[in-house]
């Protein structure tokens, strides 16, 4: 990555003709837009074990940090590994970061069994990388185009200080955004700016507390379930489908008390609609403050 000392005005340049290309791309998707207009194929998402979803068009599929290793978690977690093997057309993979519980190689050999995508953040390596995988280093705010999905890295913030991203994806009329694990930073504006309103964003809520690096700092390494409400109303997200929670019984990984009832208690008052949706389960895109969809629980 070319660091500020070295920017140029061809690298200034370059940067804001991508940025500008990805903000086109995401206009192009707004209610009434160009793309709507033209009838953009329907668009389903599945959440998947942990962090982990699938994005679904009817010749497309995009996965988002997939896990099936049970070994990530062990016992501690106990959502069920939902299979990524049984993609649909053009697949591809992207992960925000290279800790296990996000890059599951065997899950992306599972996803791109094919052939595919791999694409990660710039200055990481994933290992070991699937034989089938076309592996694509993504610098932050450059737009990936894979097939029918627009994929765009984020700044986010790894509780470790290691390299990660949060992805933003437009595709079929809709626009996403996946937080991975990050924990608060002050990039959210710059995003929802950028690319805001979204209609989804899938934000971890845990606000886990590690103890595997010494001395402990007692902080939050991912993002709080008051933290996720108030990134979610940043980035202008509808609806908030929460992610990477649920791990127990670990002495060093120390997740807030509830996080579920803490978010539904943080989102009232607020716009945006909580969705919890089980590993394995669909998002109802319609879904309001208030609604019940089939497999969800609403708020209260």
């Amino acid at each position: 990555m070319t660091s500020d000392a070295t920017v140029t005005p061809h690298d200034v340049r370059r940067r804001q003709f991508l940025i500008g290309l990805a903000g086109m791309s995401a206009a192009m998707l707004l209610p009434g837009g160009p793309a709507q207009a033209a009838q953009a194929p329907t668009l389903r998402i599945q959440r998947l074990a942990w962090a982990g979803i699938r994005l679904q068009l009817p010749q497309a599929t995009l996965f988002i940090d997939p896990l099936v290793n049970p070994e990530a978690w062990g016992k501690a977690l106990a959502d069920p590994l939902v299979p990524v093997a049984d993609s649909v057309g053009d697949t591809s993979v992207l992960i925000t970061h290279a800790h296990p519980d996000h890059y599951d190689a065997q899950a992306t050999a599972d996803a791109l069994r094919r052939g595919g995508v791999l694409a990660y953040p710039a200055g990481i390596q994933p290992f070991p990388l699937p034989a089938g995988a076309r592996a694509r280093p993504s610098p932050l705010w450059e737009p990936q185009l894979l097939g029918d999905f627009t994929a765009t890295p984020v700044p986010a913030a790894d509780g470790y200080g290691d390299t990660q991203v949060s992805w933003v994806v437009s595709a079929g009329g809709r626009r996403i955004f996946h937080g991975g694990d990050t924990s608060w930073h002050g990039n959210w504006w710059r995003i929802g700016r950028q690319f805001g309103p979204f209609d989804i964003a899938f934000l971890p809520i845990n606000g886990a507390r590690f103890g595997w690096r010494k001395p402990a700092s007692g902080q939050p390494g991912v993002l709080t379930p008051d933290q996720a409400v108030a990134a979610a109303n940043i980035l202008g997200a509808r609806m908030l489908v929460p992610i990477h929670y649920g791990v127990t019984g670990m002495q060093d990984y120390q997740e807030v008390t509830d996080p579920i009832r803490q978010l539904r208690k943080a989102a009232r008052g607020h716009s945006v609609a909580i969705q919890v949706v089980p590993p394995g389960g669909w998002v109802d895109p319609a879904g309001q403050p208030g609604d019940a969809p089939s497999g969800t629980t609403s708020q209260e």
